[in-house]
């Protein structure tokens, strides 16, 4: 696996993790953005290897000779782009192995339609997470402690207060990713207090007491659970 040349799509709040990731398992990555601050970002963080293109357009794409690569991932943080992104790779390079990152379950089937190869639901590897903390607790301890102290990724619970924003949406409207987070599921007290995985797919409506999980770096949690709390006041 560590010979193996990867063309990452990307270099926001999830394409910089995966980019260091890979980077320190050996793999070698060529990352393209279409925004110049990530891409002089990419630059400051040690990646020698970047490309500064306008990811819309067929003939940027083809200059890079994706057909050389072993896998090409799309991990742009608009998901719009990213569904865009990867039916132009699939129309332009029948054979290449294509992986995207998703963050809602309606991006999932989109990107699927789209002729991606294999999509991650981040909601759905967030769930695993979850489940493994409940029947595995020790293991995951150990990795919570080792994705945290690597990459600053951690999960957070929010009791929602009287008066919150949160109180009175459905779960099916409810997108967090503009504070940087992403909700991974909820105890609703009006089912009996038992964790609800988002990607259960059953719309639920929120309530002031009830409990969502969320996953997102340390100081966008701090950010949201301050935002909960200036809600309230």
């Amino acid at each position: 696996m560590k010979h193996q040349n990867i063309l990452l799509f990307g270099y926001g709040n999830h394409g910089k993790f995966i980019a260091q990731g890979l980077l320190e398992d050996g793999f070698k990555i060529q990352i393209v953005e279409d925004d110049l601050k990530r891409y002089e970002e990419a630059l400051t963080d040690g990646f020698k290897e970047v490309t500064h293109i306008d990811v819309t357009k067929d003939a940027d794409l083809k200059a890079l000779h994706p057909e050389k690569y072993t896998q090409l991932v799309c991990v742009m943080d608009d998901e719009h782009v990213n569904v865009f992104l990867t039916l132009s790779l699939r129309s332009l390079f029948d054979s290449c192995y294509i992986l995207s990152i998703s963050d809602s379950i309606h991006t999932t089937k989109k990107l699927q339609m789209a002729g991606a190869n294999k999509v991650i639901d981040m909601y759905e590897v967030s769930a695993n997470k979850i489940h493994n903390i409940l029947n595995h607790p020790v293991a995951t301890q150990l990795l919570e402690e080792f994705v945290i102290d690597k990459h600053g990724i951690g999960f957070r619970e929010y009791i929602i207060p009287t008066g919150s924003f949160l109180n009175g949406y459905m779960t099916d409207d409810l997108d967090l990713s503009k504070y940087g987070v992403l909700f991974v599921g909820m105890i609703d007290e009006e089912l009996g207090h038992h964790f609800i995985f988002i990607t259960a797919g059953v719309n639920h409506k929120l309530d002031s007491g009830d409990t969502i999980v969320c996953i997102g770096e340390k100081k966008k949690l701090d950010m949201f659970e301050k935002l909960i709390k200036k809600e309230e006041n």
